[in-house]
């Protein structure tokens, strides 16, 4: 028995040797030290011998049993450093290798826009506020004093889901829920997408983008309007820029008007542009109607205020020369790359 222990013990220690990875380790392991393993084997044989001889080759077992234990337990951690040193040499990093270029995204152009718009106009104590963009006719259209069979309603192809439900037409909705949730002093812009039926062409669209502002207080004039507008047409076309008011007319406002800016292409002597005017309109604006106020709560007896439009898509395609507002929509990554 002690010759059969010394053999198994070799051919183990052999095996052990020339192992190339851990599943034949523990293959190893379990063929002389598992449960019906050859070295566990002998253990139940020592009922056979003689009771004095039985300590001797317990102990011999034992002995072998730790030995070959030792051996497999150094060969799992020479082989798993091997690994570990192998995969590094594959990983190897050649640090005078050009880097792989990283795509970064970049802000759209609109967005690029509406943050310095945003930023403007906070800088004048302006908050943001923002409002559903599918609406109801009260706050889209009654509130505004445009009631069922007011004619202004042909101005506007509006997107109906249900009788009272629809695609808001502009974000003024916003300012009416504004109003019926805030008291005066109030001084809110409403940024975000509205809905028209419009045709699709180079300067149309069915889903543009405006920017409402909304000012309620007592003793707010035009003077205050004209003064807001041009503080904001300053920061974004220069402080030489001159701004006029003209005539106009909107049934949420009174007295209402259309906001020019000089032509930032010729300064305002006459181009292309502006078609030999030396202007060019960028917003519509006015008085809130004293109807509007009412329907939202306020007295216009004790307040008064202004309220202005500003088309984005129109001031993104002026202000980075692009002909074409489709093309703000078609996600064309060679149109994007440039800004």
């Amino acid at each position: 028995m002690k010759e059969q222990i010394s053999a198994i013990l070799l051919e183990a220690k052999e095996q052990v040797a020339d192992s190339q990875n851990e599943g034949e380790i523990e293959a190893i392991r379990v063929k002389y030290l598992g449960k019906k393993g050859e070295l566990t084997a002998i253990l139940k044989q020592m009922g056979s011998l003689a009771p004095d001889e039985r300590p001797k080759m317990g102990a011999l077992v034992n002995e072998a049993k730790s030995e070959l234990e030792c051996l497999i337990a150094d060969k799992k951690t020479e082989l798993k450093s091997a690994e570990q040193l192998k995969k590094l040499a594959e990983e190897t990093i050649d640090i005078t290798m050009p880097a792989k270029e990283l795509k970064v995204g970049k802000l759209h152009p609109l967005n690029t826009v509406l943050d310095d718009m945003i930023d403007i106009f906070q800088s004048m104590g302006f908050d943001v506020v923002d409002g559903p963009e599918v609406e109801t006719d009260h706050y889209n259209f009654e509130c505004l004093n445009v009631p069922a069979d007011h004619p202004a309603r042909d101005m506007q192809d509006t997107f109906y889901l249900a009788d009272n439900l629809l695609l808001r037409t502009q974000t003024s909705a916003a300012q009416i829920r504004t109003m019926e949730t805030r008291k005066p002093p109030i001084r809110v812009i409403c940024p975000g997408r509205v809905f028209r039926a419009d045709e699709v062409d180079a300067t149309h669209s069915p889903v543009f983008h405006q920017i409402e502002g909304l000012v309620v207080d007592k003793g707010i004039t035009m003077c205050d309007l004209k003064g807001v507008l041009e503080q904001f047409a300053h920061e974004i076309y220069g402080s030489d820029t001159k701004v006029k008011f003209r005539p106009s007319f909107f049934p949420f406002t009174e007295p209402s008007v259309e906001v020019d800016v000089t032509c930032s292409e010729c300064g305002g002597k006459g181009c292309r542009v502006c078609k030999g005017s030396g202007w060019i309109e960028i917003l519509g604006a006015g008085m809130v109607h004293p109807n509007v106020l009412r329907s939202c709560g306020i007295d216009p007896e004790e307040y008064s205020g202004f309220a202005f439009g500003i088309g984005l898509d129109r001031l993104t395609t002026t202000r980075y020369k692009i002909s074409d507002i489709r093309l703000l929509f078609e996600n064309d990554k060679r149109f994007l790359d440039q800004f």
